[in-house]
């Protein structure tokens, strides 16, 4: 007796040989019939046991016949033998039952009850069950599908029968209905011993009662309905297709998503090859032989693949005469065996290999065919399933492989324009920051993981009297256009810093750009869709202080040294586009060495945490000090972003703020009155003489001297001369009250004034004129160095 057989087992001679040919197991049974105690037997070959000359080798997972045993006398024992094979699982070896029936048990007589429940000529499968749950009688249909006779398998368990594991599930179904008297039904898919092929079966176990109502055995029908389980399972896994594949617009997910579903529902072994199309351009029309594939994805009921003779990514060549290049050639499925492979398999040995180590024996090939356009081959494979692929599978292969091949071909056209609007999302950011006396900056960009490439940018703009600018924007929407339009305000923004406008006054302009953009982008009169959002500040490392706006962007953070991060106070202004609105600007004073955070919301947004959590791991992320603003980069993003990638585009922007020391700023109030130009410029030698800088003292003596006339000329009272300098460059710059600005222009042959701006332009690297509250400043820029 046992837990789950709670009646005698000796009713039946059981032994258990591995592999090997040796005894593992021995019951009470096995004892009766041949004398040999358990001890005697387990550990010893099989093999010693026989009388007379070996059985052939089996050939399939079931046995049955007559052999001669030795018994523990010396005599021999004929007696019917039927074994089952019960396959390696995991890391428990292969091993063979062997059972039969004791002479005396089979051949007892059955009670009335049993005799009438055996329906010989029912239609449907029949067995009876004693109360011992040993077979006493079964009706032709039921003999037919188990392939043995009644009066060989008369007196043994279901599972001794069948010797698989779903007939150890059926038998403890069957010790419920003796048990509890209540009768039970099931549906299970399997193969048994007289079917070439698994069947379905729906089975009824219902407990036989004498006239007194006691429960004396268990009678089981079972009904096959395999065509209508097949067709259901079809439409259950063409439904599962629809749902399961092109969950992403990734090609190699939706490549795996196919092989996943494939089995082990069609085969054990799906591989997915599409064609090496090269920079994404589309499949040609017609393909020849050989073809170079490239394996998208591959899957199996093997933990591991390793029947696979490719990884993913691998490029692999098929000649003409392989499954593959053929049914892309002939665009149709080809169904082969093994036998129809040889050819191919000799020209590529590994291949055959793993087709002889495996026992592949069936092959099918779908092409994998959208819009017109062949992308690819599904190769699905069978080993383990004992049977060969039939037209119902070919068709099922074909709507599911037709169902991925959109998928996969949306997939790729998502992918090129993705890749499209990231080399020009890419070329129209900043390739380096450039290297300023005001900040030392860092930043990264990192594109959407699934989503359309968006329009996030940053810039770091060098203005006149050693100033920075720094700038992040978000276009609305993804895609090229999002990508052209944040190329097109960037280069604006570019050209407003340019003429040294406020923060507030950039964005105003920079909003009517965006109105006029969206103007354009509509159609029939409707305006379009374009919208952005903007933060814009500019750093003076001589005062200090730094300016900032923005226009429906998150508001930058602030890190000084020794103090915890905390989000600045700047007026939300609208975000671009929306038009007729103010902007606001806020100004502050920074410590030289604090940190500026400017980023995109994309770096905040998650499902799993509102905005405030977000802005928590920012500031803990930024808290952690570092020299290196690279290394605070990649710990915020580290910190924020999840693995699998970002929903949006990112845009992270880091500045460490310097300051410019006072011993290389000199100052001069100019008296209104043109005799007193003389001396500025001495004054002007002196100072550049004690900076070490008598190589730039002509230059600069002459471009102090126009730009201070011009003033004293044309403009208004107070007049101030400033130099400014660091290691590369000197700056010149004049401010006066006066709101008008000089304008270069080419004087004629006898004009006689109208050359010194033109001479200041020539001698410099650039000058220009920006406008304060004040009034105005011209400035130049002298280079200390020419470059080599």
């Amino acid at each position: 007796m046992s837990p789950d057989y709670p009646f005698d087992e000796a009713a039946t001679a059981r032994v258990v040989v591995d592999d090997t040919g040796t005894v593992v197991g021995w019951n009470e049974g096995a004892r009766t019939l041949l004398g040999w105690a358990s001890p005697e037997v387990v550990g010893r070959p099989a093999g010693e046991l026989l009388a007379g000359r070996r059985p052939p080798a089996p050939t399939g997972p079931r046995w049955d016949g007559m052999l001669g045993l030795r018994h523990r006398d010396g005599r021999t024992v004929r007696v019917w033998l039927l074994a089952h094979h019960r396959p390696a699982l995991y890391d428990t070896p292969g091993t063979w039952l062997v059972v039969t029936p004791l002479a005396g048990d089979g051949a007892r007589t059955t009670d009335a009850p049993l005799d009438t429940a055996a329906l010989a000529q029912s239609p449907c499968a029949v067995a009876v069950y004693d109360e011992q749950l040993r077979l006493a009688r079964v009706n032709d249909a039921m003999a037919a599908a188990i392939g043995l006779p009644e009066e060989r398998i008369k007196g043994l368990r279901l599972s001794e029968i069948g010797g698989r594991p779903q007939s150890a599930e059926l038998e403890a179904h069957m010790i419920r209905v003796l048990a509890n008297g209540r009768a039970e039904d099931i549906q299970i898919y399997t193969r048994t011993g007289g079917e070439d092929r698994a069947h379905a079966w729906l089975a009824r176990f219902k407990p036989v009662t004498d006239a007194a109502g006691r429960v004396r055995g268990v009678c089981l029908a079972a009904h096959d309905f395999t065509e209508n389980y097949l067709a259901r399972e079809r439409l259950r896994l063409v439904n599962e297709a629809s749902v399961r594949i092109g969950s992403t617009l990734d090609v190699t997910r939706t490549a795996q998503e196919l092989a996943e579903v494939c089995v082990p529902a069609l085969a054990d072994f799906v591989s997915v090859d599409l064609l090496d199309l090269q920079d994404g351009g589309e499949p040609p029309a017609r393909l020849v032989a050989p073809l170079d594939l490239r394996r998208a994805a591959h899957h199996s009921v093997n933990p591991g693949n390793p029947m696979a003779v490719a990884k993913p990514g691998d490029v692999q060549h098929y000649p003409a005469g392989s499954p593959q290049a053929d049914s892309l050639i002939a665009g149709r499925t080809i169904v082969a065996s093994v036998d129809e492979l040889n050819a191919w398999l000799a020209w590529d040995t590994l291949r055959g290999e793993r087709v002889r180590e495996f026992g592949i024996h069936s092959t099918m090939s779908v092409p994998i065919r959208a819009r017109g356009a062949t992308l690819g081959v599904a190769v699905l494979t069978r080993y383990r399933r004992p049977d060969p692929f039939t037209p119902d599978d070919v068709l099922l292969a074909e709507e599911i492989t037709a169902r991925a091949a959109v998928c996969i071909d949306n997939a790729r056209r998502f992918s090129r324009e993705r890749d499209t609007a990231l080399a020009l999302q890419r070329s129209l950011l900043p390739r380096s920051l450039p290297k300023t006396v005001a900040v030392d900056a860092a930043s990264r960009y990192l594109p959407a993981a699934r989503a359309g490439v968006g329009g996030d940018w940053f810039d770091v703009i060098p203005l006149s009297g050693m100033r920075v600018a720094m700038v992040v924007g978000d276009v609305v929407g993804q895609g090229i256009q999002a990508s052209a339009t944040m190329g097109r305000l960037r280069t604006a923004v570019r050209t407003l810093a340019d003429i040294d406008l406020a923060p507030e006054e950039l964005l105003t302009h920079l909003d009517d750009l965006v109105v006029r953009l969206s103007e354009e982008a509509g159609s029939e009169g409707n305006p379009g869709e374009v919208g952005a959002s903007c933060v814009y500040a500019v750093y003076d490392p001589v005062s200090r202080r730094c300016t900032l706006a923005r226009a429906g962007h998150p508001a930058p953070l602030l890190v000084r040294p020794g103090a915890a991060p905390h989000r600045i106070d700047v007026p939300a202004g609208p975000a671009l586009g929306v038009g007729g609105l103010p902007f606001e600007s806020a100004e502050l004073e920074l410590t030289e060495g604090s940190v500026l955070a400017f980023y995109t919301d994309g770096l905040l947004a998650s499902g799993e945490r509102d905005a405030e959590a977000g802005h928590r791991l920012l500031s803990e992320a930024l808290a952690a000090y570092s020299d290196s603003l690279d290394e605070t980069c990649d710990r915020v993003l580290h910190a924020l972003l999840p693995a699998g990638g970002v929903a949006d585009d990112v845009a992270l922007l880091l500045a460490r703020t310097r300051g410019l020391p006072a011993t290389q700023v000199a100052t001069w109030d100019i008296p209104a009155d043109p005799a007193l130009v003389a001396p500025i410029r001495k004054q002007v030698v002196a100072q550049l003489t004690h900076w070490e800088m008598s190589e730039a003292s002509f230059t600069a003596e002459l471009v102090v001297s126009e730009l201070v006339t011009n003033a004293i000329r044309y403009g208004a009272h107070p007049i101030r001369l400033r130099l400014i300098h660091d290691a590369k460059t000197l700056i010149c710059e004049v401010s006066d009250t006066s709101h008008t600005a000089p304008h270069l222009r080419r004087a004629k042959t006898w004009d006689e004034g109208g050359r010194g701006l033109l001479l200041v332009a020539q001698l410099t690297q650039r000058w220009g004129s920006r406008h304060t509250a004040e009034g105005k400043t011209i400035w130049a820029e002298l280079g200390l160095f020419e470059e080599e």
